[in-house]
C-alpha cells in the first residue's frame, strides 16, 4: 500500500522537467505548443532545446494536423495545451487524423477539471474523459500525483499509438512513493478496507484517501482503488472490489456523465451489480472561484466523498 505524504507539488512543474529530459535523450521527441507554454510549464523545452520546440500559436486544430504529419514520418510529437481546447476544439482532428490511423501522437491536456485558477468555464474541461474514451485506439490516463505523471510520460514514450494524459493545474498531495510503478490498464489499491470501495482517478484520489481516513474515525472501513488508466480499464480490479466489499463509490473531478463513474457502472452492470453512487460534477456548467469554494460547491471535497460513502452504505444495508 503506497504511503500518503503531505508535501504538495504541481503536475505541470513535473511535466516540464520530464518532457525536457525526454527531448534531450530521444531524437524522435518534439513538443508542439498552443501558445500556453508558460502556463503548462512546457517552456522548459523552448528555453533549453529550441530546435525541439514548435510554437504553433492559437491554432489548435492546425497543431493536431502538424502533429499527425510528424508522426507519419517516424517522429513522436507531444502536443500540449489546455484540456478544454484539446478535447473539444480539436475533437474532429484528433478523431480523424490521430485516433483513426492510430498515430504515435501524445496529447497533454493541462488544466483539466474544475480547479483551473479562475480561468472561467470556457477554459474548464469536465467532459474530456467522456470524449476521449469514446475514441477507438485512444489510451486515456489521469495521474494522481507528480510521481505518477513522470511514470506515465515514460510509459507513453515507449507506447506506440495515441495517448491522452489528463493533468490538473495546482499542486496535489503526493500519493505514491518511489516503489510504485504505473502499468497500463492496471488499478492501484492505495488503501485497504472491507465495508465499501471508493474508486477514484486523477487528483480526486488524494481527496478520496482523506475521506477514507476520516471515515475510519467513525468506524467505517473504506478501501480506495486508484484508477490511473481509464482506457483501458482494469475490469478485474473493479469486479474484485465489488465482490470483496459489496458497494462502490466513484470519485472524479469530471462530469458524472461518461467519465470514470460511467465506465465503472458499465462494468458492474455486466459483471457484478452492487449498490453504487458517483461523486462528480453534475450536468451543469462550472463557475470560477477558489479551489476550496469550487470543491465544496460541486461536491468534490473529501467531506462530500465521505457523505456519499455513507449514503451508499445505507443502500447496501437495505439491499439496494
Amino acid at each position: 500500500m503506497p504511503e500518503l505524504m503531505m508535501e504538495q507539488k504541481s503536475m505541470r512543474d513535473m511535466l516540464g522537467d520530464v518532457i525536457l529530459e525526454l527531448a534531450k535523450t530521444d531524437p524522435k521527441v518534439y513538443v508542439l505548443d498552443g501558445d500556453l507554454a508558460n502556463s503548462t510549464k512546457i517552456n522548459t523545452v523552448a528555453e533549453n532545446l529550441p530546435h525541439k520546440f514548435l510554437q504553433m500559436g492559437i491554432a489548435e486544430q492546425n497543431m493536431i494536423g502538424v502533429a499527425a504529419g510528424l508522426a507519419t514520418i517516424g517522429l513522436q510529437p507531444w502536443v500540449s495545451t489546455f484540456a478544454a481546447f484539446l478535447t473539444k476544439r480539436c475533437l474532429d482532428q484528433v478523431s480523424v487524423v490521430v485516433a483513426q490511423p492510430k498515430l504515435d501522437v501524445k496529447l497533454l491536456g493541462a488544466y483539466a477539471g474544475v480547479l483551473n485558477g479562475c480561468a472561467g468555464k470556457t477554459h474548464q474541461a469536465v467532459e474530456d474523459i467522456a470524449i476521449m474514451r469514446s475514441l477507438p485506439n485512444m489510451v486515456v490516463l489521469a495521474p494522481a500525483d507528480t510521481y505518477e505523471v513522470g511514470q506515465m510520460i515514460e510509459f507513453a514514450n515507449e507506447y506506440k499509438g495515441p495517448v491522452y494524459i489528463r493533468l490538473t493545474r495546482d499542486p496535489v498531495a503526493p500519493v505514491f512513493t518511489d516503489g510504485y510503478r504505473f502499468r497500463l490498464g492496471e488499478a492501484a489499491k492505495v488503501k485497504e478496507g472491507k465495508d465499501i470501495t471508493i474508486i477514484s482517478t486523477g487528483s480526486q484520489t488524494g481527496r478520496s484517501l482523506q475521506a477514507a481516513r476520516d471515515l475510519e474515525a467513525e468506524g467505517i472501513s473504506a478501501a480506495v482503488l486508484h484508477m490511473p488508466s481509464i482506457k483501458p480499464l482494469d475490469v478485474e480490479a473493479i469486479v474484485r472490489a465489488a465482490r470483496e466489499t459489496g458497494a462502490i463509490v466513484t470519485a472524479e473531478d469530471h462530469s458524472v456523465l461518461g467519465g470514470l463513474g460511467g465506465a465503472v457502472a458499465e462494468v458492474l452492470v455486466e459483471h457484478c451489480p452492487v449498490p453504487m453512487l458517483r461523486v462528480g460534477v453534475q450536468d451543469k456548467n462550472i463557475q470560477s472561484g477558489s479551489n476550496s469554494a469550487l470543491l465544496d460547491k460541486y461536491e468534490l471535497s473529501a467531506a462530500h466523498v465521505a457523505d456519499r460513502v455513507k449514503q451508499c452504505l445505507l443502500k447496501k444495508r437495505i439491499g439496494g
